[in-house]
């Protein structure tokens, strides 16, 4: 059996730049921060969402998008602080709440949590996925 490029490589644009590798852990339905995540562990603690007791820390979180509150980007600067935040989020749309969350990560504790809005369609949770950034600025996610 052939894969095509299209298989295992696909473009997106960054809401905020940067390179990670993980395990994927993917969600159909967007996940909130606020009250959804337990910035101390990574834990996902929403007894409302199906990822309920999973973890996100250093996995390349999946999803279609972010959802509200706006408090979900101190939750996610928090978690990149402590290191229980994904490696790197892929969605379907942008989301400005988690964007706002990690530029102010990088900007005060200097971490980078690329933020990639990209075709999620395909990406499966357990494989390894690896984002990075082509010579023109823009991302790239891989399958390893």
């Amino acid at each position: 059996m052939t894969r095509t490029l299209e298989a295992l490589e696909r473009s997106g644009t960054f809401q905020l730049a940067g390179e990670a590798e993980g395990e994927a852990l993917v969600f159909s339905q967007p996940l909130s921060f606020w009250g959804g995540i337990d910035a101390e562990t990574g834990d996902i603690i929403d007894h409302s969402h199906p990822g309920l007791g999973q973890n996100v820390a250093g996995k390349i979180l999946v999803m279609p998008s972010g959802r509200g509150s706006s408090s979900s980007s101190s939750v996610l600067a928090e978690a990149i602080r402590r290191g229980t935040a994904p490696a790197g989020i892929l969605m379907e749309r942008p989301d400005p709440i988690l964007a706002v969350g990690a530029i102010v990560a990088e900007f005060l504790y200097d971490i980078r949590m690329p933020l990639v809005v990209c075709d999620i369609a395909g990406i499966v949770s357990g494989e390894r996925v690896a984002i990075g950034v082509r010579e023109d600025g823009g991302a790239v996610v891989r399958k390893v």
